[in-house]
C-alpha cells in the first residue's frame, strides 16, 4: 500500500505541513512525460522512507490543484519541493533522480539523529527508513550504503564464529553501543571478526556505478567484562582500497597489485563514543565504481592480539542510475511542452 499521501485540497496541503516536521512534495501533472517517468523514483523513496509525523511525502496534481501551485510559483513540471516545519528548505526542478533521491535520503538521516537527540552517534535505529550513523555524515554527500550489493560479497579470513557478512552494512545500532552485547542476550553476534590472523579481504560489488567520497568504519573494542574470548580484537589500522575489480583479491594478488589509495588509521581517527572512525578518500580516484575491496592489512592494538573486528561500514557519495530511464521530454512552462 502506497504511503505516499494525495492532496485533496488546499486546507488538506496545510494540514500536512503543520502535522509533519518535514513534508516532501511532487507537484505534477497528469499529461507530463518526465513526471510519469520519475514516478517509481518518487515512491518507492516514500516507500522506504516515510514516518508519521516525521517525514511525509505528498503529491500535489496541479491541474486540480491550481491555487496551490500558484501559491508556490510551480512553472514546470515535476517541481519536488521539501518542507521543514512548514517552510520551504529546497527546491528541485525536473525529472532529476539523483539530485532527488540525494536531497531526501540526506534529509532521513538528519532526521534519525533528531530523533535521538541530534548529536552524531545518536542516529536512529528504527524503523521506517532511519539509520545509525556513528558519526555525522560529511557535508553534501549522502549515505549509499543501500546500493551495495549484499548477495555477492564476498570477504576472505573470516571467522565463522561472527556474525554474516551482510551484518556490517545494516542500519541498525550496533549491539555493542546498546548496553549489553548481544553474544550475552544469546544472540548472534553482528559483527565480524579475522580469523587466523589480523588480516580482512572485502569484495564489495554494488547496485549501480558510485561516486565514492568516503566510508564509516565502525569498530567498538569489548570491554573485559564484556569479552568472553582469550583475546581482544583490534580496530583496523593499514587499509588498502581497489576499485572496480570483478572477484574479490587474494591476499598475494593484492601485494602485486596497485591500490587506488592507502590509508593509515591512527588511535585519534576513532571517536571515543561511537569507535566510529572517518575514511576520507580521494574522491577524484573514486568516480564511477562497480565494485570496493577493502584490505585490512593489520590492526591497531596489542600485539599479542591476532584478531580484526568491524561492526559497521556506511559509504557516502553519490548514487548513478540502476538503468536507464530513457528520454525524458524537455521541461515547460505550458501544458505539451
Amino acid at each position: 500500500m502506497s504511503k505516499t499521501v494525495h492532496i485533496t485540497s488546499k486546507e488538506h496541503f496545510s494540514s500536512v505541513l503543520s502535522s509533519s516536521r518535514i513534508v516532501v512534495t511532487d507537484f505534477y501533472a497528469d499529461w507530463c512525460g518526465p513526471c510519469k517517468a520519475i514516478a517509481p523514483v518518487y515512491e518507492q523513496l516514500s516507500s522506504q522512507l516515510s514516518r508519521p509525523g516525521t517525514i511525509t511525502f505528498t503529491k500535489v496534481n496541479t491541474d486540480s490543484q491550481k491555487e496551490i501551485a500558484q501559491t508556490y510559483n510551480i512553472t514546470a513540471m515535476p517541481t519536488f519541493m521539501i518542507f521543514k516545519a512548514g517552510r520551504e528548505t529546497k527546491r528541485i526542478r525536473g525529472a532529476d533522480p539523483k539530485a532527488l533521491d540525494a536531497a531526501v535520503k540526506q534529509l532521513a538521516q538528519e532526521a534519525g539523529k533528531a530523533d535521538e537527540g541530534g548529536s552524531a552517534g545518536e542516529g536512529s535505529s528504527g524503523s521506517g527508513g532511519a539509520m545509525w550513523l556513528g558519526v555525522a555524515a560529511p557535508r553534501n554527500y549522502v549515505d549509499i550504503t543501500d546500493q551495495v550489493d549484499v548477495l555477492n560479497l564476498d570477504f576472505l579470513n573470516l571467522d565463522s564464529e561472527t556474525s554474516d557478512k551482510r551484518t556490517v552494512f545494516a542500519s541498525s545500532k550496533p549491539s555493542a553501543l546498546a548496553g549489553k552485547s548481544a553474544a550475552a542476550a544469546g544472540e548472534k553476534k553482528d559483527w565480524i571478526e579475522s580469523d587466523t590472523d589480523e588480516q580482512l579481504m572485502l569484495f564489495i560489488p554494488f547496485q549501480s556505478t558510485l561516486k565514492l567520497h568516503s566510508l564509516h568504519i565502525t569498530s567498538i573494542l569489548p570491554s573485559s567484562s564484556d569479552d568472553d574470548d582469550d583475546e581482544t580484537p583490534m580496530r583496523p589500522k593499514s587499509l588498502k582500497f581497489y576499485t572496480n575489480r570483478s572477484h574479490v583479491l587474494g591476499f598475494d594478488e593484492a601485494d602485486d597489485t596497485p591500490s587506488t589509495q592507502e590509508i593509515s588509521l591512527k588511535p585519534s581517527d576513532w571517536d571515543p563514543k561511537t569507535g566510529t572512525a572517518k575514511v576520507e578518500l580521494r574522491f577524484v580516484k573514486f568516480q564511477n565504481i562497480s565494485s570496493l575491496v577493502v584490505f585490512v592489512v593489520d590492526g591497531e592494538g596489542d600485539a599479542e592480539s591476532e584478531k580484526v573486528r568491524i561492526d559497521r561500514v556506511r559509504l557516502f557519495g553519490e548514487t548513478g542510475e540502476k538503468r536507464a530511464m530513457g528520454k525524458l521530454e524537455k521541461i515547460g512552462d505550458e501544458q505539451g511542452e
